[in-house]
């Protein structure tokens, strides 16, 4: 890793853990807005820089000859983009008492599934790691309709302010979340078509619009539709 790779590193922790703290500071004034939807964010931005710190460290990779594997990625993924499902799925329930529990599970699971086989995908030679990569996009293509379907007609029963914030958000993080695989597709862990260090920027640039910038839209657009 080179130094600059390290110093964005650093730069990601700080404000993954500045976030954590703001979305603290919001759940001392949570608007009617339950006190989980701000864990959650804070969870999310805390452990996604806690992870990031270990690569700044040299503890989270391993290099390999030819390429290095950051499988700290995988380790933030697994925990933090559940729980950002989590997050937009309550949102679409918000104003159900009773939450759609197999739905949540089935939406869960498939994410969990996507990120387990691109870890795998990663560490497996050429003539297996595609493979590995078309599970994980069939998984996405079902966690892309759990959202785009049933979830979007719960939000549309809870009336249209809550459609709309819905489907703005839906939409944003689904923009981020295709990006994703055709950052790893592009990079050094599949056709090595940009830089490393390209690579690299790009998955620090996509989670931090993806987990403090759906934060932030989340928790804010919630706060308005109980004003």
């Amino acid at each position: 890793m080179s130094n600059l790779d390290v110093t964005l590193h650093i730069i990601y922790f700080i404000l993954m853990i500045t976030a954590a703290i703001y979305f603290f500071i919001l759940s001392r004034s949570p608007k009617n807005v339950p006190l989980y939807e701000y864990v959650i964010a804070m969870i999310i931005t805390a452990w996604s820089g806690t992870a990031y710190l270990s690569i700044a460290l040299g503890q989270g990779v391993v290099e390999r000859a030819d390429r290095t594997i950051y499988f700290a990625r995988y380790l933030d993924w697994v925990v933090t983009t559940p729980l950002l499902l989590l997050s937009l799925a309550l949102t679409a329930m918000f104003y159900e008492k009773k939450k759609n529990k197999g739905l949540l599970i089935a939406l869960v699971s498939a994410d969990v599934f996507m990120i387990l086989t691109g870890l795998i995908a990663d560490f497996s030679p050429e003539r297996t790691k595609y493979i590995w990569y078309s599970f994980g996009i069939i998984a996405l293509i079902i966690v892309l309709f759990i959202l785009w379907m049933p979830l979007r007609r719960m939000a549309k029963a809870g009336g249209k302010r809550l459609s709309r914030h819905y489907n703005f958000t839906a939409a944003y993080l689904t923009s981020f979340w295709v990006l994703y695989p055709t950052a790893w597709l592009l990079g050094s862990t599949g056709l090595n078509i940009t830089q490393e260090m390209v690579s690299a920027l790009s998955f620090i640039i996509l989670p931090l619009f993806s987990k403090i910038g759906f934060g932030i839209i989340d928790l804010h657009g919630l706060r308005r539709l109980n004003q």
